[in-house]
């Protein structure tokens, strides 16, 4: 297995993702903090006590509070959007290729903050700070599990307005992310219309999950769930679900990429030269090989839980919470910049054109930029770089 192929692979669900190809600009080292809210209500009415979420941040907020940008994060991700947490860490955060003094989101102009969502898929990473159903139930003394409630979009706003309003920020210039990013930033949008003046989703699911993304999220939730060891969220402290978990994740990398890629990073190369498919069962195809063993390894770093959690909180998105979609619209005052990537098989390119269609017709300013590529869904993560332009200019007016 060509460390090319295990690169890209991991990258779909690492905590750490793998940008070895891009350049450490963020030249500054990134402290992890936290931020404690000792209840939180969810818009289901369950209150959640002693809440933590882990936050970076980058740059300097100035006087006024009105030069910072959000970034939340996304499906796999986390806060570690740039820079590196200590000399020797082998890459930078996802989006350091465009984070950092002179770059798009300018760290020298901009105060730039990324949190940990709620329900965090890498709560077993130490850097990674999140309350979901792994953590402790203060009233038990043991896990939630599957009694965490469920959690949406609008909730993960909320803890991260909490955090905004505690750095002291009074306004947003921006909110910026990549997939489920997109979709929370779109709910920032929505959400606190008088505090964002400019939406930048990337690779975006829309302003509503389609009910087709909702049925392939629900087939990478049915790995986990057929698996029993899983044995209904009951199996912390015991063995855990590695092989439900693996399957979601090959789903999700299978879904996050594009034909393209696979055929030029695998073809039809066998997995062990001369070993030939046609012989034995054992034999695989090299895309098979690699995706069956990353999977395993990184099944091991998640919570299955969480990612379970995370599928359900993506499939209630909607701008329109608990109302008309319309209504929804509505609310949002904020410019915004649809970044779709051309090959993406997973967020498709139409749900942000039919977004910024209902957008317009309301009278939005909304513009367009579709990454190129056949690398898929993580053209959004990879290929960052050719929207850079575009977003800085974006930004400036």
């Amino acid at each position: 297995m060509n460390t090319r192929n295990r690169l890209a692979l991991i990258a779909v669900v690492a905590v750490a993702t793998a940008w070895s190809s891009l350049a450490w600009s963020y030249d500054e080292l990134v402290d992890k903090k936290i931020l404690s809210i000792p209840s939180l209500t969810t818009i289901g009415g369950k209150t959640i006590n002693n809440v933590k979420i882990g936050y970076e941040t980058y740059g300097k907020l100035n006087a006024q509070g009105n030069n910072a940008i959000f970034i939340p994060h996304y499906f796999s991700g986390t806060s570690h959007a740039a820079g590196k947490y200590a000399v020797t860490d082998a890459t930078p955060g996802y989006w350091d290729s465009i984070i950092g003094p002179g770059k798009p989101l300018d760290t020298d102009k901009y105060f730039i903050v990324s949190a940990d969502n709620l329900v965090n898929l890498n709560v077993k990473d130490p850097r990674v700070v999140t309350t979901g159903p792994a953590s402790i139930n203060p009233d038990t003394g043991k896990p939630y599990g599957m009694s965490f409630p469920i959690v949406t979009f609008f909730d993960f706003v909320n803890t991260q307005k909490m955090l905004v309003d505690a750095l002291g920020i009074k306004h947003l210039q921006a909110v910026i992310g990549a997939s489920g990013g997109s979709m929370l930033a779109m709910e920032w949008a929505a959400s606190y219309p008088d505090m964002v003046e400019r939406v930048i989703p990337v690779i975006p699911g829309g302003v509503e999950f389609n009910p087709y993304s909702i049925e392939a999220t629900s087939l990478w939730a049915s790995a986990i769930t057929n698996d029993p060891k899983w044995n209904h969220g009951d199996y912390y402290g015991k063995e855990e679900p590695l092989v439900g978990v693996a399957e979601a994740i090959k789903m999700i990398t299978l879904a996050s990429r594009n034909y393209g890629w696979a055929e030029k990073t695998f073809g039809r190369q066998f997995a062990t030269s001369g070993k030939d498919p046609l012989d034995s069962w054992d034999n695989l195809f090299a895309v098979d090989a690699t995706f069956n063993a990353n999977a395993a390894a990184a099944a091991k770093k998640l919570d299955a839980n969480s990612l379970l959690y995370t599928v359900r909180a993506n499939q209630l998105y909607s701008v329109s919470q608990t109302a008309n979609l319309q209504d929804g619209l509505k609310r949002i005052k904020a410019k915004v910049l649809f970044i779709p990537a051309k090959s993406d098989l997973l967020l498709f390119p139409d749900y942000s054109k039919k977004a910024m269609a209902l957008l317009k017709a309301q009278g939005n300013t909304v513009e367009y930029f579709e990454i190129q590529g056949d690398g898929g869904h993580l053209d959004g993560l990879f290929q960052i770089g050719q929207a850079g332009d575009v977003i800085r200019e974006f930004l400036s007016h």
